[in-house]
């Protein structure tokens, strides 16, 4: 008996069945990425009617991945796979989907001038986007990457060997770090940052399907992990070492008085690619050994 398989459904017809979810460029562009990386077609292709030349198994396999898209799954997660700094990283459930503004971080980390072999440290690495990105960019660097779930130690373990990155993947939690002096030259973190709140806000997509854990913090307290990581930082780094955040554009200026106050010296900020200030880097300055 063969298996029954629905008719193809015109581009049109598939993207607006994600229109309740996504506005219309969106959807479009979501149906797009799904018939360009999984079916194989072109934009003239997809443009010209090429779904009616899908055979019957990629029309099960694109009613399959549709489904999945109607029920607000992320279409990084239906694809397994997001892209990142000019590569693809594998990604699942349970890690954060990585973000084009984290790729303005990274590219602050590169533009800094270390020693030789610099010793760089991601915590809370998730999908392990920033750990191999500087492990592969950042000229001899020594990477290594913290996390507390043993799902994203995972996927950073499997994005650095698809990549060809050398990053030691350790389970830390990010909020009980054991500090030891002159560890680093380098510490990055992109930490959760949104209030709790904040989440009526936001898409069904996220909020239904990334971890939570990579993404809240607490309403009274959404300076949480950046404290713990910043006191950490100031006994671990180096001498002059450098530490980066992504930050909640609307706690930037908080995190910079926060460093201040932890005896941070240089403090400064960066806009992404929207204009939202959203980095912040800091120098370690070691209590009596500057100046």
């Amino acid at each position: 008996m063969k298996e029954s398989v629905s008719p193809s459904l015109t581009y049109q017809q598939l993207w607006r069945q994600l229109v309740p979810l996504y506005d219309a460029g969106e959807a479009k562009a979501i149906v797009r990425t799904v018939l360009e990386t999984r079916m194989g077609l072109s934009l003239a292709d997809i443009l010209c009617d090429g779904t009616s030349r899908l055979s019957g198994s990629e029309r099960a396999e694109l009613d399959r991945m549709m489904a999945q898209l109607a029920s607000a799954i992320p279409v990084q997660y239906v694809l397994g796979e997001a892209p990142f700094m000019g590569r693809m990283m594998y990604v699942e459930p349970g890690v954060l989907i990585p973000r084009p503004e984290t790729e303005v971080l990274c590219r602050w980390v590169m533009e800094d001038k270390y020693a030789a072999h610099p010793r760089i440290l991601d915590i809370g690495s998730g999908s392990g986007c920033i750990a191999v990105t500087l492990a592969l960019e950042v000229a001899g660097s020594q990477v290594s990457a913290y996390d507390v779930s043993s799902v994203a130690l995972s996927v950073t373990r499997r994005n650095a060997s698809r990549c060809g990155a050398t990053v030691a993947a350790v389970c830390q939690d990010a909020l009980h770090l054991d500090a030891v002096d002159d560890r680093w030259e380098i510490i990055v973190s992109n930490p959760p940052y949104i209030c709790l709140r904040e989440s009526a806000d936001m898409h069904r997509n996220v909020v239904e399907h990334e971890p939570h854990e990579a993404l809240f913090v607490p309403d009274d307290d959404p300076l949480l992990f950046y404290r713990a990581i910043a006191c950490y930082a100031h006994r671990a780094l180096c001498e002059g070492g450098s530490l980066f955040f992504e930050c909640n554009p609307r706690y930037v200026g908080d995190i910079e008085e926060m460093l201040r106050r932890q005896g941070f010296v240089g403090v400064r900020t960066r806009a992404d690619q929207f204009g939202k200030l959203r980095f912040v880097k800091a120098i370690n300055h070691k209590k009596g050994t500057l100046g």
